[in-house]
């Protein structure tokens, strides 16, 4: 949610400042006090779904799917009122980086561009496992190059997780650099998740642990993503998000939790935000040959589904990496969000809720790409 800090936009097509992302009603900005209290799922949705590929005969299947829908926090008639490790590096999003690692390691989190391979262990049953080989590649806000921006990510090879987070833009006007705590709270989900048991990682429990833990003035949109055993397992919050690609179809995506245009979800370091518990959790199946898109809204705010799924299928039969994959769709958001002339999922949104608006949002984007292959199929 890095926007325009300034009320002027550098680009005509911005109307006024609606870029801006909205904050909490209510917002409390001395309190450095975390609310937090136990979570009750009241509502559970589940659904087996089968998503066959147009252009493959096998009819691939996505099963177990899981999305669970977190009932808001009691009591709360307002629904817009509530985001030095050891092994673990935060890289200046000015340095380039375009090394490929192997676990354990951990790349982290504003690094413009980073690549790790993420191995499983073996398995004494010789079961196949799979393993994400991600790269992520990040461009601030040409206006907030020098500050890093405030989006922030993580690939933890290890755990075979990978994370994002956006800090909420419109605190820039009381003097807060919500990049601290989107960067704080990645930094806390990392130490959470080295916490966690190996093979039985809980994602909400790691984002309730990492907000508890993260004291940084400001806030942000969360999403964790591991992969175990032959399942995606994702926590999102807010309008970060992420998407799974198989044969160069979008097989899946995950909605944005809004409370109103341009109001995402988000965590805050007082009692004025959203509850983790309110994010929406979701397991699938996946195979060999899958990527994962993970990315803020600077992204899905302005490319398309079939602008990215574009590139990918381009990548793939270029034998990119994930790391440059990354890096040629966050260049193609950036034009995007740059050109006052095309549509965008933004501008589609925008006119939904009444503005008239054109061309993309110029903004922080963060892309993390990550192939699913098996360990027989490096």
């Amino acid at each position: 949610m890095a926007v325009c800090g300034s009320r002027t936009s550098n680009i005509g097509h911005f109307v006024g400042n609606m870029t801006a992302r909205r904050l909490q009603y209510g917002l409390s900005v001395n309190s450095s006090t975390v609310s937090y209290s136990n979570r009750s799922i009241e509502n559970l949705r589940k659904a087996n779904i089968s998503l066959r590929n147009k252009d493959k005969p096998q009819n691939f299947l996505l099963s177990q799917y899981f999305r669970t829908s977190v009932a808001k926090r009691r009591g709360n008639s307002n629904p817009y009122k509530g985001f030095g490790l050891k092994g673990f590096r935060i890289l200046s999003p000015v340095h380039f980086s375009s090394e490929t690692t192997s676990a354990p390691g951990l790349s982290s989190d504003n690094s413009k561009g980073k690549e790790q391979a993420a191995n499983t262990a073996d398995s004494s049953e010789g079961k196949i496992h799979l393993k994400l080989n991600s790269g992520s590649f990040y461009l601030p806000h040409p206006a907030k190059v020098k500050i890093g921006g405030e989006d922030a990510h993580f690939i933890y090879g290890p755990a075979q997780a990978i994370g994002v987070a956006d800090g909420v833009g419109g605190w820039a006007d009381l003097g807060i650099d919500a990049g601290e705590y989107a960067r704080e709270l990645m930094s806390n989900s990392i130490s959470t998740i080295q916490e966690e048991p190996k093979d039985s990682i809980d994602l909400i429990k790691v984002l309730e642990k990492a907000h508890i833990r993260t004291k940084a003035r400001g806030s942000s949109t969360a999403c964790i993503i591991a992969l175990t055993d032959e399942d995606l397992y994702a926590v999102n919050l807010g309008d970060s998000g992420f998407m799974l690609v198989r044969h160069g179809s979008a097989i899946f995506k995950s909605p944005a939790q809004l409370h109103g245009f341009n109001f995402p979800y988000q965590l805050e370091g007082s009692s004025a935000g959203d509850l983790p518990s309110l994010a929406e959790v979701f397991k699938i199946a996946v195979a060999p040959g899958d990527v994962v898109i993970a990315g803020t809204d600077g992204l899905f705010d302005n490319l398309y589904d079939a602008d990215i799924t574009g590139v990918v299928l381009h990548a793939v039969e270029a034998g990119l990496g994930p790391q440059m994959t990354a890096q040629k769709i966050a260049v193609l958001a950036q034009q995007r969000a740059m050109d006052p002339t095309k549509p965008s999922p933004f501008s589609d949104a925008a006119k939904e809720a009444g503005f008239e608006y054109h061309g993309g949002k110029l903004d922080d984007i963060t892309v993390v790409v990550s192939c699913i292959t098996s360990n027989s199929n490096p």
